[in-house]
């Protein structure tokens, strides 16, 4: 499923066997085209997340052209890579190392781009323990709406002059700039992996996971539904082994366990599968304490990140849903099968959409990138 309006042909990655400065070369006149006759592009990679977001059009700009890792010193825990590179290149070179990206990003599809990931701004069930996208971001270079490349923050972790312009690449869905090299924090794999089950009724779980969080153990993933808690402790075999006797619960296999949090990561487990008809998947962000009562029928919700997500299906137009993740401090999004036309995101107070405005205006003036995708008019 796509929003993208464009021929088919030009969702095809563009051979262009020329070194990569020629690549970079293609996209800026691409770009300077595009806003000196008011055209729009939208920025594509392998396509995985074409429907994350709301609809817009525009001739498609591929990026798996610009591919390849240009950085990678193990020691120095820090990857940079360009946008177009494969994420699961990325992945297998950094797990040839017992190293990790920590927030555990999903693909969605064979095709996810490193770009993508950092676009997307999504994270999967390490998100809870290891912090979102942004928080791994040290760097990034882009090519503006007029087709200037800016380069912000560093390759090193201890960089920190300037303002934090990087990170306001993740999660913005290609609307400030095309992001060309990328620099993240990584981390080492965990040496040893746990997962429990316990059956539990939500209102138990959330009340059980808030009160694990304020205690030292190793919880790095966790998810409830249809009565049962799931949860995974990572960390050494020793407090892995205190853990589990203090927590207690049905210890799964490791190959389920890996298998399982893959599914859930990917959303391949048969909550996501079992879509009720016409209706859109919704994710809400919520403080972890929130009653899992105060946002729908319980029975309906799968529950991640120590509480702070809830996952469920219902009417695309249901503004009650959204007006409650507000009410509990939180915000909701219509992640998966929106109709066209409708609003995905939670709107902005005034202040914030001043800001995101005068962002959008500073970077990409003529609304050249991805034009409406996050928002209406931007």
């Amino acid at each position: 499923m796509t929003n993208v309006t464009a021929d088919s042909n030009l969702a095809k990655a563009e051979t262009l066997d020329s070194p990569v400065s020629s690549v970079q070369d293609h996209f800026r006149v691409k770009i300077e085209e595009a806003y000196a006759h008011g055209h729009r592009l939208c920025i594509r990679g392998g396509g995985s997340k074409d429907w994350y977001g709301a609809a817009r059009t525009g001739e498609v700009l591929d990026t798996r052209a610009y591919r390849g890792v240009v950085a990678y010193d193990p020691a120095e825990l820090v990857i940079t890579a360009r946008s177009g590179t494969p994420l699961a290149e990325i992945e297998q070179l950094l797990s040839s190392h017992q190293q990790m990206l920590a927030f555990e990003p999903p693909h969605f599809g064979p095709g996810a781009t490193f770009g993508g990931c950092i676009a997307t701004g999504l994270a999967g069930p390490r998100r809870m323990s290891a912090g979102a996208v942004r928080d791994f971001l040290l760097g990034a270079s882009i090519l503006t709406g007029r087709g200037e490349l800016l380069r912000f923050g560093g390759q090193v972790m201890k960089n920190v002059a300037g303002y934090d312009v990087a990170r306001l690449m993740a999660g913005s869905l290609g609307t400030l700039g095309l992001l060309m090299d990328i620099s993240v924090k990584v981390l080492p794999k965990p040496p040893a992996s746990a997962t429990l089950r316990q059956e539990m009724d939500a209102c138990d779980a959330v009340r059980k996971l808030n009160e694990w969080a304020g205690r030292p153990l190793p919880i790095t993933a966790s998810s409830w539904h249809a009565g049962v808690l799931t949860f995974r402790l990572e960390g050494a075999t020793a407090a892995l082994r205190a853990a589990c006797a203090t927590m207690g619960g049905d210890t799964m296999d490791d190959p389920a366990a890996a298998m399982y949090w893959h599914l859930l990561r990917e959303q391949n487990i048969a909550f996501f599968q079992k879509a009720p008809v016409g209706a859109a998947l919704w994710r809400l962000c919520v403080p972890s304490t929130t009653e899992p009562a105060l946002l729908r029928d319980v029975d309906s919700q799968l529950i991640e990140w120590g509480g702070s997500q809830r996952w469920l299906f219902a009417a695309e137009d249901d503004d009650s849903l959204r007006r409650g993740a507000v009410a509990a401090g939180g915000h909701a999004t219509q992640f998966r099968y929106a109709r066209t036309g409708i609003d995905v995101f939670t709107a902005l107070s005034a202040p914030v959409a001043g800001i995101h405005k005068r962002l959008k205006t500073a970077f990409d003036p003529a609304g050249v990138f991805n034009h409406g995708r996050m928002f209406v008019g931007m």
